[in-house]
């Protein structure tokens, strides 16, 4: 299947985020420099709404035109899931488990641990490791699992839904979802969607841009060049500046749906041609998923040196700033290459007996 134009880029650029929201966090943490200035650094859960979005627009994209073909298949595309996701799960899952409750007590670093294993595994085995970071907050290495945890769950209702439901409604009922879904979740009926950020509604949003674009229903968008340049400016300035920040929250998250919708349209089916060829740029996407997965280690790794080497002690506070962000950005794009080419592709590999 070709490959839409631009969202590996995207994806890069995500990932970026995420790790720059969570650098100055934990610099902050244990007492080293750390700058954060810039609305940028603050765009971290901006950037997995994104995600989620992208997530849904391409998921529910590959089940409709597979229905389309009358090929869509539950078991293949659970097992196509279980190959891309859960290898790297399970990996960052036990290392961060055994990081927090081995390596630091025998590096006599404090950390309170308030869960027992049978607790952990429990909520991060059976698809609840959002639920898991809000009730124990188990350490950064394992608490970004949270998103994970939302695809997961939207893929287990998402495939029997669409599976079952004529081709004909699905826009029709993935809209009344969305709709249905945004006002039960800003309601404060049910507390716990907000507590533990049970955002389908994300998913839902990237699912219906697509097949409204399937099915030719977005084609006014496409007449003018001002309209997607109009929407890259706005997504631009909502993650470098404040402007497009505010209250009430369900507000802010009506825009965002729209926004990351209307601008992940632009970047594949309305780019008037603009696509971003950068091999680079391009690896860094196909590996963004290592990239979100591997930063908190890393960062931790970083950190640590900073504090236990002298030499790295004595710098001023202006390098050392930057030091920890080249270090972290180089070391968790290294890892996260070498885990997409020695570990991810084997599995990535397996994928394709399970294509119709």
């Amino acid at each position: 299947m070709n490959r839409l134009p631009n969202l590996d880029p995207l994806r890069f650029f995500l990932a970026s985020l995420v790790l720059l929201f969570h650098l100055p966090q934990l610099s902050a943490n244990q007492g080293l420099p750390y700058f954060d200035g810039l609305p940028i650094y603050h765009r971290g859960l901006e950037a997995v709404y994104m995600f989620f979005v992208l997530s849904g627009f391409l998921i529910i994209r590959l089940i409709y035109r597979a229905k389309i073909r009358d090929a869509f298949s539950i078991k293949d595309f659970y097992i196509r899931r279980i190959l891309r996701i859960f290898p790297l799960y399970y990996l960052v899952l036990g290392f961060g488990l055994f990081f927090y409750n081995v390596i630091l007590p025998f590096l006599n670093i404090p950390f309170e641990i308030n869960y027992t294993w049978k607790e952990a595994l429990f909520y991060n085995i059976f698809f609840l490791p959002n639920v898991f970071a809000n009730v124990y907050e188990p350490g950064g290495i394992l608490e970004i699992l949270w998103s994970i945890g939302i695809e997961e769950q939207f893929y287990l209702l998402i495939a029997p839904l669409l599976f079952f439901i004529n081709v004909k409604w699905i826009l029709r009922i993935l809209s009344a979802l969305l709709i249905g879904y945004f006002i039960i979740y800003w309601s404060d009926v049910f507390e716990a969607l907000q507590q533990y950020l049970f955002v389908f509604f994300y998913l839902f949003t990237g699912g219906v841009i697509a097949i409204l674009e399937e099915k030719k229903k977005l084609e006014f968008l496409k007449r003018s060049a001002v309209f997607p340049l109009m929407v890259c400016i706005a997504t631009l300035l909502f993650f470098v500046t404040d402007l497009f920040h505010f209250e009430p929250l369900w507000l802010h998250s009506l825009l965002t749906c729209l926004l990351f919708g209307l601008f992940i349209h632009s970047l594949a089916f309305n780019s008037r041609g603009v696509e971003v060829n950068n091999k680079l740029l391009h690896h860094f996407g196909s590996i963004s998923y290592g990239i979100y997965m591997f930063h908190a280690i890393v960062l931790n790794a970083v950190v640590f040196l900073f504090l236990k080497l002298e030499m790295l002690q004595n710098l001023n506070e202006t390098l050392t700033i930057i030091l920890l962000h080249l270090l972290t950005f180089a070391g968790t794009l290294l890892i996260a290459h070498l885990s997409y080419t020695y570990f991810e592709l084997y599995f990535l590999k397996l994928k394709n007996k399970f294509r119709k």
